[in-house]
């Protein structure tokens, strides 16, 4: 791909490290950005600036926040003695959206995969840990998507967690093996939220 500009070339080449974005998208997106008044630019890369300089991770679910606490951690209005365990900020997000869950979250940051080199000290579950031996919480809902990974991340940590005094669940298998959590559409995810089962029951009959 030739370019008449440096500039224009060197825009590309970063917007194209974006997941899912190839260089010719990339250019497309760059082009548009030339075609709109600078104020427009301006306001993008001010958005891009502030996200990375004051987005942090939550000190209680490691999920986004602008503030230590999130909105949702510190929200009075949210049980806090259920606690939906998820792999993703992402995830946190597809399950708000349905409208269903009124507990707060831990975000794992990934799930156990030893191909990928990821080993549960990479992962957020000594808080999680934290948090249940401290007695605030009393049920634990497992909400990893559906693949072998997520289901060994959900029994290593049930493992972890069966010296206490907890319920434990996943949410219904109205996902489709393999999929993520994502991109399951809301009323089925929000489904599978309320019809939980208990975690010895996801195991036990497989």
């Amino acid at each position: 791909m030739d370019f008449s500009s440096k500039l224009l070339e060197n825009a590309v080449q970063e917007i194209s490290l974006l997941p899912g974005i190839g260089k010719r998208t990339a250019l497309r997106l760059a082009l548009h950005l030339l075609k709109q008044p600078k104020e427009n630019t301006q306001l993008l890369s001010n958005a891009l600036n502030e996200l990375r300089e004051h987005v942090i991770f939550c000190s209680s679910c490691h999920n986004l926040s602008d503030h230590p606490i999130c909105d949702i951690c510190s929200s009075p209005k949210r049980n806090k003695k259920l606690l939906c365990v998820v792999e993703d900020v992402r995830d946190v997000m597809a399950i708000e959206s349905t409208g269903q869950f009124q507990g707060i979250y831990h975000v794992l940051g990934g799930i156990i995969s030893p191909m990928e080199g990821v080993g549960p000290n990479d992962l957020n579950i000594n808080s999680l840990i934290d948090k249940v031996k401290g007695g605030s919480v009393d049920e634990v809902i497992f909400a990893l998507s559906v693949t072998m990974e997520a289901d060994t991340t959900n029994f290593y940590i049930y493992k972890l967690l069966s010296p206490y005094q907890i319920k434990t669940s996943t949410i219904a298998r109205g996902i489709p093996v393999g999929d993520e959590l994502e991109y399951t559409d809301e009323v089925t995810l929000g489904r599978s939220i309320l019809a939980r089962v208990p975690f010895e029951s996801s195991f036990t009959k497989s």
